[in-house]
């Protein structure tokens, strides 16, 4: 039996060398395109059953028409979220579709780092001295002092829980899943909106997690409250967010995520500079960080996810025989 082959569609130049390394070990016989998936990249990409995409990559009913006119049965994302991709659209179509789940520890470490910058006012400290002004600034606080909510247990929300364990802090959690063995005091989102001092995000974004945080969960929140979301921007209610931030009600959020990143984050904007209703004021507010979308982005997360989107494609094709 040939091996299976499989497309891998939006492929960094990172990523075509770890695919090129893996899949000849795994048996895979790999084609890397840097054109995202769409009926065009269809028309000139092999006619694989197996292709991969990644998570900037919308995949609506449409395109799920032409991947089945062209023989794609199985997909895999390479994130561990499906928000870009219409699931109903895919079973219609009689394409499987998977996830990859690679271990948390990246986005974990990178939560407490955003954390602990904006609990010390790292932002407006870095302007300050790139302006060459070196007083100390607002005096920020000691993590073990606080409050820290966790909303969402699941692999990435027990890590963040686990690494707040060493800073000494009272560490809350709501989750809607399972209540696993974590350092924290389970609560309801509503308490835990009201009694912490700093706010991290782990959910999945789908319908009903959608603007998670609005309005009436920011006015709930503490004076002086911090959000952090290394999620998915969806989550919050950028407008009510920034609001809040301009009123002074937050005292501060770290954002690796925002509603209507795409076309902005991962792209040089400094020539043409962004059409966003709020990321210009965002970036105006000394209290609000904002990376591009880049906690997951490690050598680690890199090496995993392509070996776990090479894995997901052997499986299929063990478990379905060649038409």
């Amino acid at each position: 039996m040939t091996n299976p082959a499989m497309t891998v569609f939006g492929c960094e130049p990172d990523e075509a060398d770890m695919f090129a390394a893996l899949a000849p070990r795994l048996g895979v016989a790999a084609t890397m395109t840097g054109a995202p998936v769409s009926e065009a990249s269809l028309l000139t990409a092999p006619r694989n059953r197996c292709i991969s995409v990644g998570h900037k990559s919308e995949l609506g009913r449409p395109l799920f028409r032409a991947l089945a006119v062209a023989g794609v049965r199985h997909i895999t994302t390479r994130s561990i979220g499906f928000d870009h991709i219409d699931l109903a659209a895919a079973r219609e179509a009689g394409i499987v579709v998977e996830n990859v789940v690679y271990p948390p520890d990246g986005v974990a470490d990178y939560t407490l780092m955003l954390m602990l910058m904006a609990v010390r006012n790292t932002r407006a400290t870095i302007g300050a001295v790139a302006n060459l002004d070196f007083r100390p600034g607002v005096r920020g606080r000691d993590l073990r002092d606080m409050t820290v909510g966790v909303v969402g247990v699941g692999n990435i929300g027990e890590a963040v829980i686990r690494r707040l364990a060493g800073f000494g802090c009272s560490v809350l959690a709501a989750s809607k899943g399972q209540q696993v063995a974590a350092a924290a005091e389970f609560v309801p989102l509503a308490e835990l909106l009201r009694r912490s001092d700093v706010v991290t995000l782990h959910v999945p974004l789908d319908a009903g997690t959608h603007h998670l945080i609005g309005p009436g969960e920011i006015a709930a929140m503490r004076q002086g409250a911090i959000l952090v979301n290394t999620g998915r921007g969806g989550l919050v209610d950028t407008g009510a967010l920034v609001a809040a931030l301009e009123s002074g009600h937050l005292g501060g959020a770290a954002l690796d995520v925002i509603e209507g990143e795409d076309g902005i984050f991962y792209h040089d904007r400094s020539a043409r500079p962004p059409d966003h209703p709020f990321l210009e004021r965002l970036l105006r507010l000394p209290n609000a960080l904002i990376t591009p979308h880049t906690a997951y982005y490690t050598t680690r997360q890199l090496h995993d996810t392509v070996e776990r989107t090479l894995r997901n494609c052997l499986s299929f094709e063990r478990s379905n025989t060649y038409a």
